[in-house]
């Protein structure tokens, strides 16, 4: 395992190395908006945001937010915090994404939160915008992280970042 060194945040920013384990959910007042098939899929400020040690945020939105036909996709996966995940497959505008939505569909105790609520990853999107600012997908598109201006790393996800 390589050492981590820590970017020092600026005035405004945030380090993902101050967030907590296990992860904390917080409301945002952030526009959130989500292109797909060159059409406005997601247009909110109801949003909440996942914060977790090394993580870039995770934003999840009401599933009713969702302007877009979303439908069951194979496949699970479990959160040693949130529970279990399912899929959603999106489609709009003639783009259909295979499993790049997902939720908890019965939240674990302490992220009742999530309920009703859905995340994307931002890299199988047109493109992801926290109040007006173009999202960088976190690499490794495992995690689903949300990088801005207002977070710095170093991120996990990338090719040799497992053991974080």
């Amino acid at each position: 395992m390589r050492s981590v060194r820590r970017v020092e945040p600026r005035p405004g920013q945030e380090s993902v190395w101050d967030y907590p384990r296990p992860p904390r959910v917080e409301a945002t007042p952030d526009r959130i908006r989500i292109r797909l098939g060159g059409r406005v899929v997601v247009d909110t400020t109801d949003a909440v945001r996942v914060l977790e040690t090394s993580h870039p945020p995770v934003y999840y939105v009401p599933r009713e937010a969702v302007a877009a036909e979303l439908s069951p996709a194979p496949g699970a996966s479990v959160c040693e915090f949130k529970g279990a995940a399912r899929y959603f497959t999106i489609a709009s505008g003639g783009r259909r994404e295979e499993a790049a939505v997902w939720y908890y569909p019965d939240p674990a105790p302490g992220y009742e939160a999530l309920a009703g609520r859905v995340a994307v990853y931002p890299s199988r999107m047109d493109r992801c915008e926290v109040s007006g600012e173009t999202v960088q997908p976190q690499e490794g598109d495992f995690y689903g992280g949300w990088i801005t201006s207002k977070v710095v790393g170093p991120f996990k996800g990338a090719p040799g970042t497992l053991g974080w």
